[in-house]
């Protein structure tokens, strides 16, 4: 079985409060605090999609979408 991959990730800026949870369960530290105190993704490209920052966010302001974690052979 393989690891899902990324697929799409989006942050929906304006419901983001910035209380920085997100910041602090990404385990590759994608995401930061902006200049305007709210979270942003500085490097993407370091996803692996595990969702920590979705199912921690208390605004619902991210979305992560993954390819199928298995793949057909």
């Amino acid at each position: 079985m393989t690891r899902p991959k990324l697929k799409s990730f989006h942050l929906q800026r304006e419901w983001c409060k910035g209380c920085g949870i997100c910041v602090a369960f990404c385990p590759t530290s994608v995401l930061e605090m902006d200049s305007q105190g709210k979270a942003t993704a500085v490097r993407l490209e370091a996803c692996i999609a595990c969702g920590m920052c979705m199912l921690r966010c208390p605004d619902l302001a991210i979305t992560v979408e993954t390819t199928d974690k298995e793949e057909k052979p």
